[in-house]
C-alpha cells in the first residue's frame, strides 16, 4: 500500500461518481523522464534510431502542417470579420441547400481524367444546375490509411481514415481542387469538404506518436504501459502491428487503472476481430531509445486510432483545427462535414459501468471549438451524428450548423417498406418535442454508409420509455428491435441483392431498397418493365426529403438509380464483413467512358437503371426530369427555411402529412403562408382527409405542381385529397378572395 501524502490532500473522483483515483494516477507520477539520445544507424532503417526515417516522419505528419497553416491566419483582420458563436442553420442553407454527395472511388471518368478533374467538369455543373443541385460535397479526397516503415498502406475505412492534409494523387492535385471550387461558384454553387476529428489513420503522426516523440503522443487516446506489465497484453502476430484486447484484458488493465475500460458501445463489433474499443501495439522503439508498448482507443477500426482532446499539448486540437483551416482558406470550399465528432470525450465512469463516451460535454466543447472557428473564417460546418435526439440537439446547440437526419431515415424507409408511416410520425414528432427542427438536419438518400438502423434514441436513452405503437404500450428497446426486424426481413429477407453490416444497418442503394419492397428476389428480375415503379417510388422519396425545411442531399448512386453490386465481383472486400461495398458501385454521370468496366480505383461497374444524366435530360418522364421538377416546386415554394408546425394524424396509414410555415425562421411574420406536403408510401392510390389545427380555416388549397386549387379549408381544419401510388403533393393555403 502507497504511504500517505504528507504534502497535500489526494485529488479524488467525485464520491458518488467515481471510485477514488489510485495514487499512481497523479499528474507528477505521468511525466516522462529521459533525454533524446543520438544514434549512428543505417539510412534504411525505418525505425526511431534513424534521425532521417523520424525527420521524414515528421514532414509528412499533419501536425507540423497544422501548425505552420495555422500561423498564416494569427493576427489577421480576416478572424474578426465573421459571427462565430452560434450556429446559424439557415445562413448555411442559404448558401447552399441541395447538394450532391460524391463518394472518390466509385465516379467513372474520362481515361486519364482524375476524380477532381471530372467534378470541376462544366458540363456536370450545367447539369447540376438543370437539376437545381448547387452543392457538391466532395468526399474523402485526403491521403489516407497508414505508414508501415517507408511505405504507406491503403485506407481501411473509405478514406475516412486520414493521414495528411494532401489531397491523394488517385482523387487529383491541390490545384484540380481550386478550379473546382472556382467553377461551382461560376455556377452558383459551392463546395464541401471533410473533417475527422475523431481519428486519423496510422500515418505519420501516430508513428511518431508511437516512438513518444515531441508532441505527438498526446495527440491520441494513448497509454504507455510499463515493461513489467507487458504479460497482460495480446501477443502481436507477426505481420501486424496491434491486436485487439478482449473483454478479460480490458478489465484488468482498467482495474489496474491503465485504461478506463469498457465504453458505451463498441461499434463495428465482430467476434474474434474487434470485441473492445482498445489494442495493444507491438514494442516500439523510442526516439529516446527505450522500447514501449502502447494501449490505444478506436472507436472505429483497429487502423483509426482516436484523437485526444484534452490533452495537456493539445496536438490533436491543433492537427483538426490546422486540417480544416486548409481546406477553407488554401482549397477554397465553404463548409466541411465533422466525422465522427460525437465521440471526442471518454471519462472513467463509477465501478461496473462502461465509461462515459457518448453525450459527453468534451464533446460538445470541441464542437463549439471547431465549428466556431470555421464560423470564423465564414464557411460553415454540418455533423453525421447517429446518437440519441437530446444528443443531436445538445451538440447543435453550440457546434456545427446542420446535422445529418439519423432522425428520421430509418423511419421513412420503415415506411416505404411497410407501407404504414406511423413509426416515420411518432419519430418526426418526437423530434420536435424534443427541439430538433427539420431546418437545421441534412435529409439524405443514400451516402456512402449503410441504411443505419441502430435507432439509438430508442434503443439506448430511451429503451425503457413506454409509446404507443399500433394501439399498444411498448418500450422503447422493443420499439427499436421491432422495427430493425422489420426492416430486416422487408430488404434481406427474400431479396439476395441486400445485405445486413454488422449490427449497424443494411447495405443497400436506394434503388435496391426500393425493389425489395416491391418484391423483387434477385437482381435478374428487375426488368425494364420494373423501372417506372421504382422510378416513382424513388421520387416519393426525394419528396419526402425535398419538401420539408432544411438541407435535400442525394448522390450518383441516386441520379443514376443505381443497384447494389453483385457480392462476388467485391468478394474481397466484403470478406472482412464490411458488406457496405456492394452498395459503391461505380457510375458514370456524363458517359465519360461507357465501355468502362469500373472506375480508375477499381470499383465494379454497377447497373443503373435510369442512365446518365445527358441521356436522362433528354427523356421527358426520366428520374432526371422529375427530380428537377420536385427542385423547382422547392425552390419557388421557399420550403428550405420555413418552420415546421405539425405532422398530424392521418386518415390512410400509408399517408403522411408534413404542416409548415413559410416564414423563413421569422416565427413573428403573421402573413407568412401554410404550406403542406402530403405523400402516399404506398403503390396504390389512396384518398383521405388532412387535419391539423395549424391550417387556416376558409383558405383555398392550391397545387404548386398545377396552380390550380384541389378544394379549400372548412371549419373543421380539414380538407380531402386524392394520390396516385407513391404520389405526393405541395400545397399552400391562399385566403379566399372574399366575393364582397
Amino acid at each position: 500500500m502507497d504511504e500517505p501524502d504528507e504534502h497535500g490532500t489526494e485529488i479524488t473522483y467525485d464520491e458518488q461518481r467515481y471510485p477514488a483515483r489510485p495514487r499512481r494516477l497523479r499528474p507528477r507520477d505521468q511525466f516522462r523522464g529521459g533525454s533524446v539520445r543520438r544514434f549512428s544507424t543505417d539510412p534504411r532503417t525505418a525505425n526511431a534510431s534513424n534521425p532521417s526515417y523520424v525527420e521524414w516522419l515528421v514532414r509528412q505528419s499533419m501536425l507540423k502542417d497544422s501548425d505552420v497553416l495555422s500561423r498564416q491566419l494569427s493576427g489577421q483582420p480576416s478572424m474578426w470579420r465573421n459571427p462565430y458563436a452560434r450556429p446559424d442553420a439557415r445562413r448555411a442553407i442559404g448558401t447552399s441547400d441541395v447538394w450532391f454527395t460524391a463518394y472518390p472511388i466509385s465516379l467513372i471518368t474520362r481515361p486519364g481524367q482524375s476524380f477532381l478533374e471530372a467534378l470541376g467538369d462544366d458540363a456536370l455543373w450545367a447539369a447540376f444546375e438543370h437539376v437545381g443541385i448547387n452543392g457538391l460535397h466532395t468526399g474523402p479526397v485526403k491521403r489516407a490509411g497508414g505508414i508501415t516503415d517507408w511505405r504507406e498502406t491503403p485506407s481501411v475505412d473509405g478514406h475516412f481514415d486520414r493521414i495528411s492534409t494532401q489531397i491523394d494523387p488517385a482523387f487529383g492535385s491541390e490545384e484540380a481542387f481550386r478550379r473546382l471550387s472556382d467553377v461551382a461558384d461560376s455556377h452558383n454553387g459551392s463546395i464541401i469538404d471533410d473533417i475527422v476529428p475523431g481519428h486519423t489513420g496510422k500515418g505519420a503522426d501516430f508513428r511518431l506518436a508511437e516512438m513518444a516523440f515531441k508532441d505527438y503522443p498526446g495527440i491520441y487516446h494513448m497509454v504507455e504501459i510499463p515493461p513489467e506489465d507487458w504479460h497482460l497484453l495480446p501477443d502481436v502476430p507477426e505481420g501486424r502491428d496491434a491486436v485487439n484486447l478482449d473483454a478479460a484484458c480490458e478489465r484488468e488493465l482498467a482495474e489496474r487503472g491503465y485504461i478506463i475500460g469498457e465504453l458505451q458501445r463498441v461499434i463495428f463489433y465482430t467476434p474474434g476481430v474487434k470485441e473492445t474499443n482498445w489494442s495493444a501495439t507491438a514494442p516500439v522503439l523510442g526516439v529516446d531509445g527505450n522500447e514501449r508498448r502502447w494501449v490505444y482507443l478506436h472507436y472505429f477500426k483497429e487502423g483509426q486510432p482516436s484523437i485526444n482532446w484534452l490533452d495537456p499539448t493539445f496536438a490533436g486540437m491543433r492537427l483538426v483545427i490546422g486540417d480544416a483551416l486548409h481546406s477553407l482558406g488554401d482549397l477554397g470550399t465553404s463548409a466541411l462535414r465533422l466525422d465522427a465528432n460525437g465521440f471526442l470525450g471518454v471519462e472513467k465512469s463509477a465501478e461496473g459501468l462502461p465509461a462515459w463516451s457518448e453525450g459527453h460535454p468534451l464533446s460538445h466543447a470541441a464542437n463549439h471549438i471547431i465549428s466556431g472557428m470555421v464560423r470564423k473564417v465564414g464557411g460553415f460546418t454540418f455533423q453525421e451524428l447517429n446518437l440519441t435526439i437530446e444528443d443531436i440537439r445538445d451538440t447543435g446547440a453550440v457546434g456545427a450548423d446542420l446535422s445529418y437526419d439519423f432522425v428520421s431515415r430509418p423511419g421513412y424507409h420503415h415506411a416505404l417498406a411497410t407501407g404504414h408511416t406511423e413509426f416515420l410520425r411518432l419519430t418526426l414528432m418526437t423530434s420536435l418535442d424534443l427541439g430538433v427542427e427539420p431546418v437545421g438536419l441534412v435529409h439524405g438518400l443514400q451516402n456512402h454508409d449503410e441504411l443505419t438502423y441502430e435507432l439509438v434514441h430508442w434503443a439506448t436513452r430511451h429503451r425503457d420509455d413506454t409509446y404507443v405503437f399500433r394501439h399498444e404500450e411498448i418500450s422503447g428497446g422493443s420499439l427499436a428491435e421491432l422495427i430493425r426486424a422489420e426492416l430486416t426481413e422487408a430488404l434481406t429477407g427474400s431479396a439476395d441483392y441486400n445485405r445486413v453490416f454488422t449490427q449497424n444497418g443494411i447495405a443497400c442503394t436506394t434503388a435496391s431498397l426500393i425493389a425489395a419492397t416491391q418484391g423483387f428476389a434477385t437482381l435478374d428480375e428487375i426488368t425494364d418493365e420494373a423501372i417506372p415503379a421504382i422510378r416513382d417510388a424513388h421520387l416519393l422519396l426525394a419528396k419526402y426529403n425535398a419538401w420539408q425545411p432544411g438541407v435535400f442531399a442525394l448522390s450518383g448512386w441516386d441520379l443514376t438509380g443505381m443497384l447494389t453490386v453483385p457480392a462476388d465481383q467485391v468478394q474481397d472486400l466484403i470478406a472482412t464483413g464490411d458488406t457496405r461495398w456492394i452498395e459503391r458501385g461505380a457510375h458514370d454521370l456524363m458517359d465519360a467512358a461507357p465501355d468502362a468496366p469500373g472506375s480508375s480505383a477499381g470499383m465494379p461497374r454497377g447497373r443503373a437503371l435510369y442512365g446518365s444524366l445527358p441521356s436522362q435530360i433528354e427523356q421527358p418522364d426520366s428520374f432526371l426530369n422529375g427530380l428537377a421538377d420536385v427542385l423547382t416546386i422547392r425552390r419557388e415554394g421557399g420550403i428550405a427555411t420555413a418552420t415546421q408546425l405539425d405532422v398530424p394524424h392521418v386518415a390512410h396509414p400509408a399517408m403522411l402529412v408534413l404542416v409548415h410555415r413559410l416564414d423563413d425562421g421569422d416565427h413573428t411574420d403573421e402573413d407568412a403562408r401554410i404550406q403542406v406536403t402530403v405523400l402516399n408510401f404506398s403503390g396504390e392510390a389512396i384518398e383521405g382527409t388532412v387535419h391539423s389545427e395549424a391550417l387556416q380555416t376558409q383558405c383555398d388549397v392550391i397545387d404548386a405542381a398545377t396552380g390550380d386549387s384541389i378544394g379549400h379549408v372548412d371549419d373543421l381544419q380539414s380538407f380531402s385529397v386524392s394520390l396516385p401510388p407513391y404520389g405526393g403533393l405541395f400545397l399552400t393555403l391562399e385566403p379566399i378572395a372574399d366575393e364582397g
